[in-house]
């Protein structure tokens, strides 16, 4: 098995293979890279834009440009330092990965490969391009990994435990199948912010990046708005304007214009702009294209029930309300410490090895 100074070297790697290539993508003189994995790189992202019209090249290389700041050697060993990983042996992790955003399930095959682990890999159907180019370069980075690296088709098997991220009926199959092997099994999350009205008009436009980052389609977007009572719009949706292109994205625009007929018919009161429609709803998980706000009577009560809610949110985005709050414009820009449902991943992985 690897060291984990030679695995952390590999993925760190993998980072200046991002950061390069962030930084190539987005050069005014785009000349001909002659960098075989540049290459290799740039066919991937063209072809898993293809393959899933939500992954656009703009979000994949926002993905990945994010990733390219964490996967340094630096930030990897500072993760990893404060776990003991004396008593640790190889056990074969099942990761059944989701889709609904570009390397989503990514932070789990980092800590499964880190912590000694061999990952089994069960892709999505709709992100079933990006991972494995990633396992390739690793693999040319340290042979080693392609022990500890296996994609599996069919019928999962000889696993010690399970990582499986899904839907909340998916969840129910999971824990059926998953259930007596020790498992992370995740289910619906969305994120939610609080305005207060006192928001800067920066905070403002920094929470239509929370809102629009992937279309929304992540656990970490922001679907939800909890305002006081008598809360003006105006500059919320003056804040969001600038995202307005959005609605030239085909499969955004069906959604906008499918959920917008639905509320029409159904005579719900809506505001929308265009490209965004906002619903007073008590659910956390809105559709594509529409934001749900409710009204709070005051943050007191509201930190009580986002508490008590507090199995179905992933961030909450704040400015001064929560220890746990996350910034403006953040939510799509997790630490290696953020972990999805606030469950240690590393510290599973370590208890089952």
């Amino acid at each position: 098995m690897a060291k984990l100074e030679d695995r952390i070297v590999a993925f760190s790697e993998l980072g200046t293979l991002f950061a390069d290539y962030y930084e190539y993508a987005n050069s005014e003189k785009q000349e001909e890279n002659t960098n075989e994995w540049i290459i290799k790189l740039q066919d991937a992202i063209h072809t898993a834009s293809l393959h899933n019209g939500w992954f656009t090249e703009e979000n994949i290389l926002f993905c990945i440009n994010s990733w390219s700041k964490l996967l340094t050697k630096k930030e990897l060993n500072n993760w990893f330092k404060s776990y003991d990983l004396n008593s640790i042996k190889n056990s074969n992790i099942a990761i059944i990965m989701a889709g609904n955003i570009p390397l989503v399930g990514f932070h789990d095959f980092l800590a499964t490969i880190l912590s000694g682990n061999t990952a089994l890999v069960k892709l999505s159907s709709n992100d079933k391009i990006l991972l494995p180019f990633v396992s390739s370069f690793l693999i040319k980075q340290l042979p080693e990994l392609a022990n500890s690296i296996v994609y599996v088709d069919g019928k999962l098997e000889g696993f010690d435990a399970v990582i499986a991220t899904g839907s909340d009926n998916t969840a129910r199959y999971f824990e059926h199948y998953f259930g007596k092997k020790p498992n992370i099994i995740r289910k619906n999350r969305n994120s939610v912010a609080v305005l207060t009205g006192n928001e800067t008009k920066e905070q403002l436009e920094n929470l239509s990046e929370d809102i629009f980052r992937y279309y929304g389609l992540g656990c970490r977007s922001v679907s939800k708005l909890f305002v006081p009572k008598d809360y003006n719009f105006d500059a919320f949706f003056k804040a969001m304007y600038p995202k307005q292109d959005i609605i030239h994205h085909v499969k955004y625009a069906n959604n906008y214009d499918y959920n917008k007929a639905v509320y029409l018919m159904s005579e719900f009161n809506i505001l929308e702009n265009g490209f965004l429609m906002i619903k007073e709803d008590e659910s956390y998980a809105s559709p594509i294209s529409s934001v749900f706000y409710e009204y709070y009577d005051s943050l007191d009560s509201l930190k009580e029930k986002l508490k008590n809610d507090e199995d179905k949110i992933q961030c909450v985005v704040a400015n001064g309300l929560l220890d746990t709050e996350v910034a403006f414009g953040q939510t799509q820009q997790p630490s290696l410490t953020d972990y999805a449902d606030n469950i240690d991943t590393v510290k599973f992985l370590l208890k089952t090895s």
